[in-house]
């Protein structure tokens, strides 16, 4: 590795580190989005570009970094911005922070995250590559699937980078406009494992299986 990757290397594994050493995650938790609503819904009004730009940034670095607090972020993007405002927003900084998830997987850290995910990602690995961005896109509808090792799983592949993007913004927006119109609506919101709940989850499986349709059609092909 050379030196300017080992140094961003570090400059990952410090900012993980920090994230976790000062407690960083209270400040993204229900509760706190809870507690400060007001005070963002009226910064806001007051500086609407910053408050954005902002938003995207932390989301992005939280995305990139694979901490934990996605979906209440998606839940913030809701209760600050709207139900559309915010899926845009959420939409574009997680398809950018797992861009460079992605990215930092394939270039930085290629060889850290094959040796501690290794065995367990070398199925979703296989049908990345052979399947390209059908796949990818099921595991971005079903919801079963955790969002940042989609990201390493793929930086692990020859998946070009555009499919990656593609399958990640398109695959997202269902999943992202559920937890950011219940963020709208967010005093009726009891825990964030209950937005979920298992006919959201059957649903979004239906959209998966249908983005695995043309696959399934070509390999059925092939068998005749």
């Amino acid at each position: 590795m050379t030196r300017g990757r080992l140094l961003l290397a570090a400059g990952v594994v410090l900012l993980v580190a920090g994230f976790f050493l000062f407690d960083l995650g209270r400040f993204i938790s229900l509760a706190a989005l809870r507690e400060n609503r007001q005070a963002l819904v009226a910064y806001h009004g007051a500086h609407p570009v910053s408050l954005v730009a902002c938003f995207v940034a932390i989301y992005v670095l939280q995305t990139a970094l694979s901490l934990p607090g996605a979906a209440v972020m998606s839940l913030a993007a809701g209760a600050i911005f709207g139900p559309l405002l915010g899926t845009l927003w959420a939409v574009i900084a997680a398809t950018c922070g797992a861009t460079l998830a992605f990215l930092a997987t394939r270039y930085l850290l290629r060889e850290p995250v094959q040796r501690r995910f290794g065995a367990s990602l070398e199925g979703v690995n296989r049908e990345l590559e052979a399947r390209g961005l059908g796949y990818l896109l099921f595991l971005r509808l079903v919801p079963l699937f955790p969002f940042f090792l989609i990201n390493l799983a793929a930086g692990l592949t020859r998946l070009p980078l555009r499919t990656f993007v593609a399958g990640t913004l398109v695959g997202i927006i269902p999943g992202g406009f559920v937890y950011v119109n219940a963020g709208a609506s967010l005093a009726s919101i009891d825990s964030v494992a209950a937005i979920a709940s298992p006919r959201v989850i059957f649903s979004f499986s239906l959209l998966g299986l249908f983005a695995l349709v043309p696959t399934l059609y070509a390999r059925w092909q092939r068998t005749r």
